[in-house]
């Protein structure tokens, strides 16, 4: 079972009905990923309920129109390198997402970075998932 693949369907399902938390297990991969996502903006915040659980509080902005409906600030996580194909990119090939708006998020041998830090690090990876 692909754990990656599993922790991004969970926020993506959770997002689309507008849950405000999900619980994910608590591995370190899973740690680092939600991370950069608070890092970037991308959800609230998250926290440790339990040894192995970990709580996301996920963000949302209120429509000014319509004060019940709430317009989701992460609109996609998909995962891009699976265990039966692994996607490995050179510093110089690492795509840019809508123009800079959305990141990558890449497995290197300095941990989970962005592509914007890989980038700046220059070093390529794997690519894991995609974020806008």
């Amino acid at each position: 079972m692909d754990l990656i693949s599993n922790t991004l369907t969970k926020i993506r399902n959770a997002n689309q009905t507008q849950n405000p938390t999900v619980l994910i297990p608590n591995i370190k991969l899973n740690l680092q990923i939600i991370h950069i996502l608070q890092k970037e903006g991308f959800i609230q915040s998250y926290s440790v309920i339990e040894p192995n659980v970990l709580q996301i509080h996920l963000k949302y902005q209120q429509n000014k129109k319509y004060q019940q409906n709430k317009k989701t600030v992460l609109m996609n996580l998909k995962r891009i390198s699976t265990p039966g194909r692994r996607i490995y990119v050179q510093a110089k090939q690492i795509p840019i997402l809508f123009g800079g708006l959305g990141i990558y998020i890449l497995s290197t041998s300095k941990g989970l970075l962005t592509n914007k830090e890989a980038q700046k690090y220059n070093i390529g990876g794997e690519l894991l998932c995609s974020v806008w």
